[in-house]
């Protein structure tokens, strides 16, 4: 068995989001339980204020980028994500309602420079590219990430992004 000191530490980019409730309280929350269960998060964007995603018909987001240190596989990452959105209320919806309010949405943006195609599971995130609402903050902490299979940094993917929606940093 290994020390913990011998453990392989990866960086693992998470997308937050919360448009239910007291947001900004979520994502604080989010993030204290991410370092209590996932590991140290060693960078983390603004917050910024966002239209919703696929279904305009409910309230603005807050969203954040988050770096942390961890241990975990994957999987193990997956879970640990899933039991704190259910802590804070998280309901998951049927598929065709997947874009509807939460109190939090915790993404896995990329695990190192892992690619995972796995079911319920693809590392890094699908969708990445195309939303301002996760590059926008990627931006922020991580412009020289590069996205393992598009093989381009966050700053580019950001400048051929063609979402136009509201990006509002707060403070």
């Amino acid at each position: 068995m290994q020390p913990d000191y011998a453990k392989k530490y990866i960086n693992v980019f998470l997308g937050l989001g919360s448009n239910v409730g007291d947001r900004a309280a979520n994502l604080r929350t989010a993030a204290d339980l991410i370092i209590k269960s996932i590991g140290k998060i060693a960078k983390k964007s603004h917050v910024y204020e966002t239209q919703p995603w696929g279904n305009a018909a409910q309230d603005r987001f807050l969203n954040q980028v988050v770096m942390a240190n961890t241990t975990l596989d994957p999987r193990d990452l997956l879970e640990k994500i899933a039991k704190i959105e259910r802590e804070l209320g998280r309901e998951r919806r049927r598929e065709k309602e997947k874009w509807g309010p939460r109190t939090i949405d915790i993404d896995i943006l990329f695990y190192g420079k892992r690619v995972i195609r796995d079911k319920g599971l693809e590392i890094p995130h699908p969708e990445l590219h195309k939303r301002a609402f996760v590059l926008v903050p990627l931006l922020e902490i991580a412009p020289d990430l590069e996205h393992p299979l598009l093989k381009k940094q966050v700053d580019e993917l950001y400048m051929e992004c063609t979402d136009e929606s509201d990006v509002v940093m707060l403070d």
